[in-house]
C-alpha cells in the first residue's frame, strides 16, 4: 500500500543523485565559512572550484601527520592522528562522491537500462523457444520452500487456493487417484481443499468415494502398475461409461517390497509403464492426466518390511517411467502430465516423515496445492497465479491504444525523414506544488511536433516493455515471502546512501521545497520495500507504513493549501496542469494494461482530494494572504471554509450509504468502482481522510506564525526559542515512541485501522518538529532522496508492473536462480523508466496544457470526447 503526492513537472531533476557536487560540509565536522570539511575553498554553491583541485592534494598529503620526536607526549600523538584520521576520513568522503559523480549519470544509466532489457528480451526468448517449457511445466517440475510449507514453483506464482474457490473450479468434475498409500495420503489432501472437515478414515486398501453436492471425487487402490490398471484405463477409453475429468495416478513401491527390489521387477515396471503408455495418452486427448512421480524416503525410520525401498531404487523407477512416457510422446501430440515437484519438495522435508515413507502432512499439501493450480487456474485465472494461465486476448482499448502509438510512430518517421521539426527550448513551467518558477538547468525539450511525436513513441516503447513483463508469457513472476531480514536489511542500506549524499540545503525555511522531496524520496523507498518484501504481513510495519501514506496526503494538503493561499491562482492552467501531471501515466497504463483506474488506488485519491481542495477554495469568497493581509477577519473566513470541509468530510465518513449514492452514479462510478463495487474506494478514502485537514492547518498556523515573524528560520538557527525548542523536542520524541510501541503492539489490523485517522497525525507532527526545530538538522538534506522524491509519482505507478508482478501480487523475474541480482538489475531498469516518464510526462504537459484560454479550453472538450468515449468503451465491455 502506498502513495505519492503530485510533483511539478518542471522541477524533476535531469540528473541522477550521484551527479551531485560536493557540497561544503556542515560546522559541526569543524568547517569554517568559505571552506570545506577538508580545507578546500568553495565556491558560493558550496562545491569546489576549479583552483581547490591543488588545495585537495595539498590537504591529502597533510592528513598524514609527520613523525615526531621522542619527546613529544604519547598524547600529543594520539591527537594528530585522530585529526589526521578525521581529515583522511572527510577527504575520501568527498573525493569518492565526485569519482561516482564524473562516471555515473542518469543518461548512460538509462541507456545502460535500455541495454539490458534488449538482452534479457532475446534470452527470455530463445530460453523459451529451446527449452519447450511453459509455466505448467514449471510448475509441476520445479520449485524451492521460501520458507516452512510455503512452496515456490520455479518462474511462476501458485494461488493458495480456498474452498470456495475450489468448489467454484471443480464443479461437475469428477477426480479419479489411482495408486498405492501415498497416492491416498495426496487425495486426501487435495480433497482437504475443498472441504478441510474431511477426515482420513476407513479401509486404506480399498477404493473410497466422496461426494459433495455436485462435487464426485474418487480413490482407486492399485498399489502396482499391471493388467489391472490397462483394463480400467481402456474402460475409460472405449467404453461410453463416463470417464473422470482429471486421473492422478502413480505407483512403484509395492513392486520394489513385494520383489525385494530386484533388476526383474524393474524390466517388468518399465514393460508394465510402456504398455499403458499409448492408452495414458489416448485418453489424455480427452481429459488431463498426470502421472506422479515417486517421493524419496528416509531410510534410517523405515521399518524392517521396507528396508528394501531405497532412494536408489526409486530414482530408478522414476526414471524407467519417465522413459516410458516420453518415447510414447514422440508419436503423440497429447501429453501425460508428470508431476515431480511434490518429489523436490520431499527431498527436503521427508526427514519430519512418521514412517520414513509417508510424506509429512505439510509437504503433501504441497503436492495437491500444485495439482490445484495445474487444473484449476486456467478456468479461474486468479491474479496471483500466474503457473498454467493463458494469455489474456487483448480488449477493444488496448487495440485502439496500440494503433494510437503506431500512428505516432509512422507520423514521427515521416515528419523525421522530411525535416519538419522545429526544436524550442523548455519555457519556465509554474511549480504546482509552490507555484515558482524553475529554469531547465541542463536539458532542453523540444515543443513542437516533431517532439511530442517523439514522446509519445518513447512511451510507446515503454508500454511495450510493461506489456512484456506484466500482461506476456515472457518473463518469470516469483510470489512474495517476508522476513524480516528482507525488508530491515534493504532499509539500512538506502538510509546509510541517503546519508551519504547529504548536502547543504539552500533554504532554511520549515519543509522547504528540498525538504519536502527528501521526506516523499524516503518514504516512497521505504514503501517500495515494504511492497516488494510482503511486509504487509507483519502488523507494526504494515502501520508504520500507513502514517507514511498519510503522510503523503498531509503534503498535499500542505503544499496546495500553500500555494493557493500565497499565490491566490484559482486559473484553469494550473488546475489542469496538475490534473495532467497526476493522471497521465495512470490514463495511459488503464488503457495498455487493461486496468479500472480505482486500481491504481492513490491517483484517484489525490486527484480527489486536490479538487477538494481547489473547490473549497476557490468558492466565494475567495480568501488569499494579501487579502487577509488587510483585515483580520479573512483568516476567520478560512477557518470557517476548512470547517464547513471537515463537517462534510465526517457526514460521509459515518453514512456509507450517502457515500455509495454518489460514487455509484455513472461516470463517476466507473472511475471509482473496482470489480464492479466501490468498497475498495471508500476504505481508501475513509482510512486516511482527515491527513489532508491536517495538513492544510497545519499550513494555514505555519503561514500565519511566519508572517507574523514568530520564527526563526534563519541558516543554522533554532525555530524558536530555546527553552521552547527542547521542550518541543522533548515532546515530539516522546509522541513519536509513544504511537511506534503502540503501532508495534496492534494485534489486529482492523481495529488499529479504525483509530489511524484520529492519531496518524501525532507522528506526523512529531517528525515534522524533529525534523526542523534544530536549525543544523533543518539546514541539510539528502540529494539521495531528494531525487526519488522528485519522481515518487512515476515509481509509485511503474511498480506495479514492472519491479513488482501480476499487479503487485508478486515479483517480476528477470535474471532466473539469482533473487538478489534479480532485485538489482530489475529495480535499476524500473528507476531509469521511471525517470524516463517523468521526463515526457514534462514534455508532453507543455504542448498538451497551453497558457492561452481558448486553446486551453479547446483542449479541455477534446480530453473530455476523449475520456467520454473511454468510460462509455470501458462499460460496454466490463457489461460483456
Amino acid at each position: 500500500m502506498t502513495s505519492v503526492t503530485s510533483d511539478n513537472p518542471s522541477t524533476v531533476s535531469r540528473e541522477f543523485p550521484f551527479n551531485t557536487q560536493v557540497a561544503e560540509a556542515p560546522a559541526a565536522v569543524g568547517a569554517v565559512p568559505g571552506r570545506n570539511c577538508a580545507g578546500t575553498r568553495t565556491q558560493s554553491g558550496g562545491a569546489p572550484d576549479a583552483e581547490a583541485d591543488a588545495d585537495v592534494a595539498d590537504a591529502y598529503a597533510s592528513a598524514v601527520p609527520p613523525l615526531h620526536p621522542a619527546s613529544h607526549s604519547a598524547a600529543a600523538r594520539l591527537s594528530s592522528c585522530c585529526h589526521g584520521g578525521v581529515k583522511m576520513a572527510v577527504l575520501a568522503y568527498s573525493l569518492g562522491k565526485r569519482e561516482i559523480n564524473h562516471y555515473f549519470s542518469i543518461k548512460n544509466a538509462k541507456l545502460l537500462s535500455a541495454v539490458a532489457v534488449l538482452l534479457l528480451v532475446v534470452l527470455h526468448s530463445i530460453a523459451r523457444y529451446y527449452s519447450g517449457e511453459d509455466s505448467c511445466g514449471w510448475l509441476l517440475s520445479s520449485g524451492r520452500f521460501l520458507g516452512e510449507n510455503v512452496w515456490q514453483p520455479y518462474g511462476c506464482m501458485m494461488h493458495k487456493y480456498k474452498s470456495r474457490e475450489a468448489k467454484t473450479c471443480l464443479e461437475r468434475k469428477r477426480v479419479a487417484f489411482m495408486g498405492d498409500s501415498r497416492i491416498r495420503q495426496l487425495f486426501y489432501s487435495y480433497v482437504k481443499i475443498i472441504n478441510p472437515e474431511v477426515r482420513e478414515d476407513g479401509n486404506k486398501h480399498e477404493n473410497i468415494h466422496i461426494e459433495d453436492k455436485s462435487l464426485n471425487m474418487d480413490f482407486l487402490w492399485y498399489a502396482e502398475v499391471n493388467n489391472s490398471v490397462k483394463e480400467r484405463l481402456i474402460t475409460w477409453t472405449e467404453s461410453a461409461s463416463p470417464k473422470p475429468d482429471v486421473v492422478v495416478m502413480g505407483a512403484a513401491t509395492w513392486s520394489i517390497k513385494l520383489n525385494s527390489g530386484s533388476t526383474e521387477s524393474l524390466h517388468q515396471y518399465k514393460t508394465n509403464i510402456s504398455s499403458i503408455a499409448h492408452v495414458l495418452e489416448k485418453l489424455a486427448q480427452e481429459i488431463e492426466v498426470y502421472w506422479v512421480l515417486q517421493d524419496p524416503v528416509y531410510e534410517e525410520k523405515l521399518s524392517d518390511s521396507r528396508k528394501m525401498i531405497t532412494n536408489e531404487q526409486i530414482e530408478l523407477y522414476n526414471e524407467a517411467a519417465v522413459d516410458a512416457l516420453n518415447s510414447s510422446k514422440r508419436s503423440s501430440p497429447t501429453r501425460v502430465k508428470i508431476l515431480g515437484a511434490a518429489r523436490q519438495a520431499a527431498l527436503e522435508t521427508i526427514s519430519d516423515s512418521v514412517d520414513g515413507l509417508h510424506l509429512p502432512e505439510g509437504t503433501r499439501d504441497v503436492g495437491a496445492m500444485v495439482l490445484m493450480n495445474s487444473v484449476c487456474n486456467r478456468v479461474l485465472m486468479p491474479v496471483d497465479g500466474s503457473c498454467c494461465q493463458p494469455l489474456p486476448l487483448p480488449s477493444i482499448l488496448q487495440k485502439l491504444t496500440a494503433c494510437v502509438f503506431l500512428v505516432a510512430a509512422v507520423a514521427f518517421l515521416v515528419l523525421h525523414l522530411l525535416g519538419r521539426s522545429r526544436h524550442h527550448k523548455t519555457k519556465p513551467v509554474a511549480d504546482v506544488e509552490s507555484g515558482s518558477e524553475k529554469k531547465p538547468v541542463l536539458v532542453t525539450s523540444v515543443t513542437g511536433p516533431k517532439g511530442a511525436l517523439q514522446a509519445i513513441c518513447k512511451m510507446g516503447l515503454i508500454m511495450v516493455y510493461f506489456y512484456m513483463c506484466d500482461r506476456a508469457d515472457l518473463f518469470m513472476k516469483e510470489q512474495k515471502f517476508y522476513t524480516h531480514s528482507t525488508f530491515f536489511i534493504p532499509l539500512i542500506y538506502i538510509f546509510v546512501l541517503g546519508i551519504f549524499y547529504s548536502e547543504n540545503s539552500k533554504e532554511a525555511k520549515l519543509l522547504n521545497r528540498e525538504q519536502t522531496d527528501e521526506w516523499k524520496g524516503w518514504m516512497q523507498l521505504v514503501i517500495l520495500i515494504y511492497h516488494i518484501s510482503g511486509a504487509s504481513a507483519f502488523i507494526p510495519v504494515y502501520m508504520h507504513v500507513r502514517v507514511l501514506v498519510a503522510a503523503y496526503l498531509f503534503q498535499t494538503g500542505y503544499g496546495h493549501f500553500s500555494f493557493f493561499w500565497l499565490k491566490g491562482d484559482f486559473g484553469l492552467y494550473r488546475v489542469c496542469q496538475v490534473l495532467f501531471r497526476l493522471n497521465f501515466l495512470v490514463i495511459v497504463l488503464c488503457l495498455v494494461m487493461d486496468r479500472p483506474y480505482q486500481f491504481y488506488y492513490f491517483v484517484p485519491l489525490v486527484t480527489f482530494w486536490f479538487v477538494v481542495i481547489y473547490s473549497t477554495l476557490a468558492i466565494w469568497p475567495q480568501i488569499t494572504q494579501k487579502k487577509a493581509n488587510g483585515s483580520g477577519m479573512w483568516h476567520l473566513g478560512v477557518l470557517m471554509k476548512i470547517a464547513c470541509l471537515l463537517l462534510l468530510i465526517c457526514c460521509f465518513s459515518y453514512s456509507e450509504v450517502l457515500f455509495e449514492n454518489i460514487f455509484s452514479v455513472w461516470p463517476i462510478s466507473t472511475l471509482f468502482e473496482l470489480q464492479g463495487s466501490i468498497h475498495e474506494w471508500w476504505f481508501r478514502w475513509k482510512l486516511d481522510r482527515f491527513a489532508v485537514i491536517y495538513g492544510i492547518l497545519f499550513a494555514f498556523v505555519y503561514l500565519v506564525l511566519q508572517k507574523c515573524q514568530v520564527l526563526s528560520e534563519g541558516k543554522g538557527e533554532a525555530l524558536f526559542s530555546n527553552r521552547i525548542s527542547n521542550c518541543l523536542l522533548f515532546v515530539s520524541v516522546v509522541s513519536f515512541l509513544t504511537y511506534s510501541i503502540w503501532a508495534s503492539s496492534c494485534k489486529n489490523k482492523t481495529e488499529c485501522n479504525e483509530l489511524h485517522p484520529y492519531i496518524s497525525v501525532v507522528q506526523i507532527l512529531a517528525f515534522i518538529l524533529i525534523r526542523n526545530i534544530p536549525g543544523y538538522i533543518r539546514s541539510l538534506y539528502s540529494s539521495f532522496f531528494a531525487w526519488f522524491g522528485k519522481i515518487s509519482l512515476e515509481l509509485f505507478i511503474c511498480q506495479y508492473h514492472i519491479w513488482l508482478a501480476a499487479d503487485t501480487k508478486g515479483i517480476l523475474v528477470l535474471v532466473p536462480g539469482n533473487p538478489m541480482l534479480n532485485v538489482i538489475v530489475s529495480t535499476f531498469i524500473f528507476v531509469c523508466v521511471a525517470h524516463e516518464i517523468s521526463q515526457i510526462t514534462n514534455d508532453l504537459a507543455q504542448v498538451a496544457i497551453p497558457k492561452e484560454s481558448p486553446g486551453l479550453l479547446r483542449r479541455i472538450l477534446g480530453m473530455a470526447v476523449f475520456l467520454g468515449a473511454v468510460l462509455l468503451l470501458s462499460t460496454h465491455q466490463a457489461g460483456r
